[in-house]
């Protein structure tokens, strides 16, 4: 399944009958790259309206679609009194802490974009919409800079844990030597900073 990003404006909000109205995709260039084109929807009503794409996480609805060239503009309907999940994920978004709606669906007529890696969608099945913090790209930096600091953090407590080592000289061991205007790539490998040794230019 493909998603599509989009941020959220909420035009209208009704408290009782927890209803929202907003735009779900248009015509413009996505995050990824991509381009759904609107008209090429495929879809029957109601689609489900997931809470970050967890299909465990269902919160309602999504009861009507409008297409134009512009967008989709849909009305989805929040569900009542169903689990503690869906009241949060409703008081986020009327917070306005949830601004984004992403599509799910699946890729009928493609055609790659000229000199890019992005894809013209220009005819799909929409699938399922959800409301999203962070869309796919933000998150996958999140993650690389916690896998880094996890390993620096490894790294430091393997040295704390063996004091013997700190000391390269009383063991006879070579010191790696890593310059901090040295080209990212040469620095990579996570370490620890145990001395600093200043020298003249």
């Amino acid at each position: 399944m493909t998603r599509a990003y989009s941020v959220l404006e909420i035009k209208d909000l009704d408290e009782e009958s927890r209803r929202i109205t907003g735009i779900a995709s248009t015509p413009k260039t996505d995050r990824a790259g991509d381009i759904v084109m609107p008209e090429g929807a495929v879809f029957t009503l109601p689609i489900p309206f997931l809470y970050q794409h967890d299909s465990r996480q269902p919160i309602g609805h999504v009861i009507e679609a409008k297409v134009s060239k512009k967008g989709i503009e849909i009305t989805a309907e929040i569900a009542k009194g169903v689990h503690d999940d869906v009241e949060r994920a409703w008081k986020y978004i009327k917070a306005g802490l949830v601004r984004g709606l992403s599509i799910g669906f699946r890729g009928i007529d493609t055609e790659q974009i000229p000199n890019s890696w992005g894809m013209i969608f220009e005819k799909w099945e929409w699938l399922e919409l959800s409301a999203v913090t962070i869309p796919a790209n933000a998150d996958a930096s999140i993650q690389s800079i916690k896998q880094y600091d996890a390993a620096a953090l490894k790294a430091a407590t393997d040295a704390e844990a063996n004091p013997d080592d700190t000391d390269p000289a009383a063991t006879g061991k070579t010191g790696r030597v890593v310059k901090l205007d040295e080209p990212a790539r040469d620095r990579a490998k996570p370490f620890v900073i145990r001395s600093i040794v200043r020298t003249n230019q």
